[in-house]
């Protein structure tokens, strides 16, 4: 039996959790989140704490058993307190710019570098080169977070680009001169 699929999920006093066969809905003073629990799973519901219970000993069930556990325990702290992924930009003329559901970035091409973001996802900059991206689903947080770091990753001889807050680019060493 999986360790994480076992332990209890807690629900914070404002959460309200629905629980209609595999679907199960989260309401929060963040908004709503729903989602479909894939099948040899169930969730329970008991006082103030949900179980995920797998509903046989087979492999699949056990494989799925602390996924699911993973999924639900994110909906509700999501629903509750919101997840967040911070983004630095390194690089000389390097900037962003955010517009209501627009993020604009500058990182050495030609032209600007437009991203329209999903619904439900908040873009905040702060100094021009950080980046706050926020929501209450942590996979679509994490997902517009990795999209943009993807339209210039960091690369290892200037340590140029954009990052995670706190990530570590190994540096390498450039050419040497001729001697």
């Amino acid at each position: 039996m999986s360790r994480i699929g076992k332990r209890p999920i807690p629900i914070p006093n404002k959460v309200t959790v629905n629980i209609q066969e595999r679907y199960v809905t989260v309401k929060g003073p963040k908004g709503t989140l729903e989602r479909e629990l894939p099948s040899l799973v169930s969730v329970k519901q008991e006082g103030e704490t949900l179980l995920v219970v797998p509903e046989d000993e087979s492999r699949k069930a056990r494989e799925r058993h602390g996924l699911s556990r993973t999924l639900v325990a994110n909906m509700v702290s999501g629903v509750a307190d919101g997840f967040e992924k911070r983004l630095q930009i390194q690089g000389v003329g390097y900037r962003a710019q955010a517009q209501g559901k627009k993020l604009t970035l500058n990182v050495g091409y030609s032209k600007p570098v437009e991203m329209t973001m999903p619904d439900g996802i908040q873009v905040a900059v702060e100094k021009n080169t950080e980046i706050t991206v926020s929501g209450i689903d942590k996979e679509v947080v994490g997902n517009v977070a990795a999209k943009i770091r993807a339209v210039r990753p960091p690369e290892p001889y200037k340590g140029k680009g954009i990052r995670y807050l706190g990530e570590v680019v190994r540096r390498k060493a450039g050419k040497t001169g001729k001697k």
